[in-house]
């Protein structure tokens, strides 16, 4: 091989990002810190071009790192790619006598979300703790010597240059600039795409819009148990409407079902907890905190309920990934309706309400004696984990924004895509977890009953393809972004895509579809489908069934 052919393969198979006093210059900028973003930027750098995250985080993996480690996984053979990839790794870590820290291997009862916990066969492992998700994202920003901009927050005012429908650079409230060729939004808010102009969506279609049967109001369906399984009373003095209604039940009338409103599914903590005496932090009464926010969970532990620790699913090391279960449990329903598209400050504020809410919740179950004994001492031996988000008070640092604003893109994937009524011709990934939502709001009956809406679970039969034209705007809007976090897609369809692992199979995708769009330099609507996924089955992403 000559000197000249070497320097030319290496040309074309390096890129760098340059820095000069007018900002950071790099072939494709990435924003945000989710497991999207991260795989999406190994995947370009593996591919030989420049890449940054400028992400407002500090700590990178989103939810997969911040407290969700019981893998909503649905059909593994679905997953490729550096999805995969991810999961293998924290097989091995697990594989590794010197992880298990607070029991054994042997112990850990090996169960996943429909799957076992840690696959040998496969070589793969499904649930994790927290902390070994974010070693691993950080491993592969090291590995892959990625620049990572952190607590950079995108000034979504004035800070997105766009000229003839291409960003061309994006700045943060720090002044910094950002200049690339391709842009990727894999914040799980979508602030870049609705800075730049791009239309979305935020809350639920009617369901005539897409010909669909699960969007919109769906009062009175029930596919799980968070909803009220006895008649409870809402109003402040039992029996007495004019006493007011007790906190967090919504006054407004419900609609008719299949109305589309602007409401988004609760959101809440994924809690990471222990009840192993030398890793354990009691739950302590958070500032504010008043007994009476909780008198409606009281009222249903009253009637007999007793699932409180029905979802405390277990992860390695005595620790648990603890989600919402039952009528009244961690989701904050109803209190999220203006997160997506809320100031900086305002989110803050949200995010905190969030805190303290699940914070007296557990100090409430914990505590108060309207709780049986039986679960109020159950409840006083778990605590927060102490090895875990050592420098947040053991507190998650990331809130599970379960939706936001959605992209209306080059291809809207609906409930019919999701359950293989309609075939996509240019997948991109595949999804295979039952359409989600969890409740939407809390209202009061016709019978003058407290009742939840929009708890919807729907599981297709098989894995579905999802559409390239579902992470890249419409041409006349941007030609240069792709989404592959706020897709576009209805909302009942987005309760499947939302997974952590479908995440990083459409970042990786997203990635590899700007790397071809810089290569023949054309639009990211544009791009030659079959040479796309060429690349990607060459990648092991799964395209079909």
């Amino acid at each position: 091989m000559t000197a000249k052919l070497v320097l030319l393969l290496l040309s074309a198979s390096f890129s760098f990002v340059s820095c000069h006093r007018d900002g950071v210059n790099a072939d494709v900028v990435i924003y945000g810190g989710t497991s999207a973003a991260v795989i999406s930027a190994v995947e370009i750098a593996r591919s030989g071009k420049s890449v940054i995250i400028v992400c407002p985080d500090k700590h990178l993996g989103g939810l997969t790192s911040g407290g969700l480690g019981f893998t909503d996984s649905g059909n593994t053979s679905a997953i490729g790619g550096l999805a995969r990839d991810f999961y293998h790794r924290v097989w091995l870590h697990y594989n590794d006598s010197t992880s298990w820290k607070w029991q054994k291997k042997s112990e850990y009862g090996n169960k996943g979300q429909g799957t076992v916990a840690m696959d040998g066969e496969n070589r793969t492992m499904w649930v994790f703790e927290p902390h070994v998700a974010e070693k691993i994202f950080e491993d592969l920003i090291r590995e892959n010597k990625i620049p990572v901009y952190r607590d950079e927050w995108l000034d979504r005012e004035s800070g997105v240059e766009v000229d003839n429908h291409k960003i061309m650079s994006i700045t943060t409230l720090s002044g910094k600039k950002y200049k690339g060729k391709m842009f990727i939004d894999a914040t799980y808010e979508g602030d870049l795409m609705a800075s730049a102009g791009v239309t979305y969506t935020v809350g639920r279609e009617p369901c005539s819009q897409y010909n669909e049967k699960w969007n919109g109001v769906q009062a009175g369906i029930f596919h799980h148990g968070h909803y009220f399984k006895t008649p409870i009373d809402p109003y402040t003095i039992p029996g007495d409407s004019s006493s007011g209604l007790l906190p967090f039940i919504s006054n407004e009338p419900i609609e008719p079902n299949c109305t589309g409103d602007n409401k988004i599914q609760a959101y809440c903590f994924r809690l990471c907890m222990s009840n192993h005496p030398e890793n354990r932090v009691p739950f302590e009464k958070p500032e504010g905190y008043d007994p009476a926010d909780y008198e409606l969970l009281a009222r249903v532990f009253e009637s007999g309920w007793n699932e409180w620790f029905s979802k405390y699913d277990i992860i390695p090391n005595k620790k648990t990934d603890t989600n919402n279960h039952g009528p009244f449990s961690t989701d904050y329903i109803g209190m999220n309706y203006d997160y997506p598209q809320a100031s900086y400050a305002r989110r803050k504020e949200i995010i905190e309400e969030h805190t303290n809410y699940q914070k007296g919740l557990l100090y409430f179950v914990s505590s108060d004696e309207r709780v049986p004994e039986e679960v109020r001492n159950r409840m006083r031996t778990w605590g927060l984990a102490k090895d875990e988000f050592a420098d947040n008070g053991n507190w998650p640092h990331q809130l599970y924004i379960r939706e936001a604003r959605r992209m209306i893109g080059s291809y809207v994937t609906t409930e019919n895509e999701v359950l293989g009524k309609v075939q996509v011709a240019d997948p991109v990934g595949m999804g295979s977890y039952t359409m989600d939502s969890h409740n939407v709001q809390r209202h009061v009956t016709a019978e003058r009953y407290v009742q939840n809406e929009g708890d919807i679970g729907v599981h297709p039969d098989k894995p579905y393809k999802i559409s390239y034209g579902s992470i890249v705007p419409r041409k006349e809007e941007c030609t240069n972004l792709l989404v592959p976090v706020c897709l576009s897609s209805s909302h009942i369809a987005f309760g499947s895509i939302r997974m952590e692992p479908v995440f990083m199979i459409l970042g990786q995708s997203a990635a590899a579809a700007a790397v071809l769009a810089i290569d023949q330099k054309v639009n990211i609507q544009d791009i030659p489908y079959d040479q796309l996924k060429q690349i990607l089955l060459a990648k092991n992403q799964i395209l079909q069934n």
